[in-house]
C-alpha cells in the first residue's frame, strides 16, 4: 500500500507545502537532490511547470534539509532558451540551485540503457546526474497528450531524462513513431526511481495537450513516492474533471503507461495499492470522488 497525498487547492505554494505535510515523510533531509521538472516547452502551465510550484518546491525542500539543489531538464527547443523564456533561471540561482541542462552533457554523461524484452530497438539513453542522484525529486503537470502518449504525468514527464538525438540516433523519433510509444514512455523510467513526486493540478488539459489543451480547472495537488500511484490517481482526477475519449474509454490500469510500468514493476500494481490521504476537510470530498474513480476504473 502506498500513499498518495491529495490536497484542494487553488494555490500553488499552499498545494506543494500542504501535500508535503499531508505525506508526511522526508527523503531529502541531509541529501544533494536533484529536481525534474516539466519544462518540455516555455508554455503556459499546464504546457510546463508553473514557476510559482518549481520555487515554492525548492523553499519547500531546502526547509526540509536538503544538503543541495539541483534542476536538471531537457526540453524540445534548447533547455536553455526554455528556461529563460520562463524566466526562471535568476530566480533559481538566487535560491542557490544549480541548474543542469541535459543539452550540454557530454556524450560519457548520457548512459546507454539496454533493459531486458524491451520495445526500444537498440536501448535508450539516460542523463547521468539522473541516474546518479542521491535523492531524485520529480515534478509534473496534469494533462493529455495528443501525440500518441494519452497523458503526460510523472511517468511520461522523464522522457525528459533521454536526449532527443545522440550518436547519430533520433530517440524522440524512434518513441513518437513506434506503435508501442506508451510502452517505451514506461521503459524510460526502468533505470530509475524517484523518491518524491509533485502533481500540480490547479489547471488541466483535458484534451490536446502536451504544449496546448482544452483547460479545466482542477483546484488539486498530489504528492507520493510512487510515480504509477500519482499517474493513476492523476488520471482518475482527468475521469472526474470530464476528458477525451482515450481518458474515459478505458479503464486506469489498463491503460498502457500504467500497464507496462505495473509489468516491470515500477509501483502501485491496483486500485487496492492505493491510500489516498485528503490533507483536510476541505480536501476529503474532492478526494472521496478520485478514489471512487480510481475503485470502477
Amino acid at each position: 500500500m502506498v500513499d498518495v497525498a491529495f490536497v484542494k487547492t487553488e494555490d500553488r505554494a499552499d498545494g506543494v507545502k500542504r501535500s508535503l505535510k499531508t505525506l508526511g515523510i522526508n527523503p531529502v533531509k541531509g541529501k544533494d537532490v536533484v529536481i525534474k521538472p516539466n519544462f518540455n516547452t516555455a508554455d503556459r502551465v499546464p504546457g510546463s511547470t508553473h514557476n510559482d510550484t518549481l520555487l515554492a518546491l525548492v523553499d519547500e525542500l531546502w526547509r526540509m534539509g536538503a544538503r543541495t539543489l539541483t534542476v536538471g531538464e531537457r526540453s524540445y527547443p534548447p533547455t536553455r532558451e526554455v528556461m529563460e523564456k520562463k524566466g526562471v533561471i535568476l530566480p533559481l540561482e538566487a535560491r542557490d540551485v544549480r541548474i543542469i541542462d541535459f543539452d550540454t552533457l557530454p556524450e560519457r554523461d548520457w548512459v546507454e540503457v539496454r533493459p531486458e524484452d524491451s520495445h526500444w530497438s537498440d536501448g535508450f539513453r539516460v542523463a547521468r546526474p539522473i541516474l546518479e542522484a542521491e535523492c531524485l525529486v520529480s515534478t509534473c503537470c496534469l494533462k493529455t497528450h495528443q501525440f500518441g502518449g494519452v497523458f503526460t504525468l510523472s511517468l511520461k514527464l522523464h522522457v525528459g531524462v533521454v536526449p532527443t538525438h545522440r550518436n547519430g540516433f533520433d530517440y524522440m523519433s524512434e518513441l513518437h513513431g513506434s506503435p508501442h510509444q506508451r510502452k517505451l514512455i514506461a521503459e524510460i523510467n526502468q533505470p530509475f526511481s524517484p523518491d518524491l513526486v509533485v502533481l500540480d493540478g490547479v489547471e488541466a488539459f483535458v484534451d490536446g495537450g502536451p504544449a496546448t489543451g482544452t483547460r479545466k480547472n482542477g483546484n488539486m495537488f498530489l504528492a507520493s513516492t510512487d510515480r504509477v500511484a500519482v499517474d493513476a490517481a492523476g488520471v482518475a482526477v482527468l475521469k472526474v474533471l470530464g476528458s477525451n475519449a482515450a481518458i474515459m474509454s478505458r479503464k486506469i490500469f489498463e491503460q498502457e503507461q500504467i500497464a507496462r510500468a505495473v509489468e516491470l514493476e515500477l509501483g502501485a500494481s491496483s486500485p487496492e495499492d492505493i491510500h489516498m490521504i485528503a490533507a483536510n476537510a476541505e480536501s476529503e470530498a474532492y478526494c472521496g470522488q478520485v478514489v471512487r474513480m480510481l475503485s470502477e476504473g
